[in-house]
């Protein structure tokens, strides 16, 4: 028996998927869920082969939800993206369904993943994951998990970023998350005119910066208002210099 989640925001696409669904019998659907959050509870407790996961939905993107699972099963993404915005799932043999699909369309990308499954040649989840493109809302939020809660991170009440291995630390009032991110990769989708990449291992809120302090030598460090002293490299002490216009 193959196991498998809907994850939609809208009940009739559910409803189509799971009429569609019923040509396969050898796929059992474990749960209906509305949202990411839904979504994120039901793949932990049903460990499903499969999801039909819709990208734009509300509290959390489809993106972000998968982000948030340690190994995230196959998908196929059901979405209303147009296809010259889905050409990358192409690249990375994640298929996907643009609403409105056909039940012959469902059909195709469905045999395709079956056929995948037993050549056991697809490709993880999370390699898609470290190559899509970020959606809007993520450039103003970031999603983490915080023992079995979801916790959604105005990028405003961010202090400063701190890389940790293949994770990186997120730095708050009201304390520390970690995401399983790249700084580099908040270096691309965080505002350049708010988060300025300070060291190798740092990348600071300047709405949290009180001053600049030298050490010995040519050495500089950013203190913020927490009272944290952040390091910076010559070549962060530059870019700093720069933004600030100074």
């Amino acid at each position: 028996m193959i196991k498998a989640l809907i994850i939609d925001d809208e009940p009739l696409a559910r409803s189509l998927v799971k009429e569609y669904l019923k040509s396969f019998q050898e796929i059992q659907i474990m749960q209906e869920c509305g949202d990411g959050f839904e979504g994120v509870k039901a793949i932990a407790q049903h460990q499903p082969d499969l999801i039909f996961l819709d990208i734009q939905m509300p509290k959390i993107n489809g993106f972000e939800m998968l982000e948030l699972i340690e190994n995230p099963p196959a998908v196929i993404f059901t979405t209303a993206f147009d296809e010259f915005a889905m050409k990358a799932f192409e690249a990375h043999a994640v298929d996907y369904l643009l609403k409105p699909f056909s039940k012959e369309r469902f059909e195709k990308a469905l045999q395709k993943w079956l056929a995948l499954r037993t050549s056991q040649k697809i490709n993880p989840a999370q390699d898609f994951l470290d190559k899509r493109t970020s959606q809007p809302e993520e450039h103003t939020r970031v999603v983490v998990k915080k023992g079995t809660n979801i916790v959604i991170i105005p990028v405003n009440q961010i202090h400063y970023l701190e890389a940790y291995d293949d994770y990186v630390k997120i730095h708050t009032k009201e304390g520390m998350h970690l995401k399983k991110k790249t700084m580099s990769y908040f270096e691309s989708v965080l505002d350049a005119s708010q988060f300025v990449r300070v060291h190798r291992s740092y990348m600071i809120n300047l709405q949290e910066l009180t001053r600049i302090e030298p050490l010995e030598k040519d050495n500089h460090i950013a203190l913020m208002k927490s009272g944290v002293q952040i390091p910076l490299s010559q070549s962060g002490f530059s870019k700093l210099k720069t933004v600030l216009g100074i």
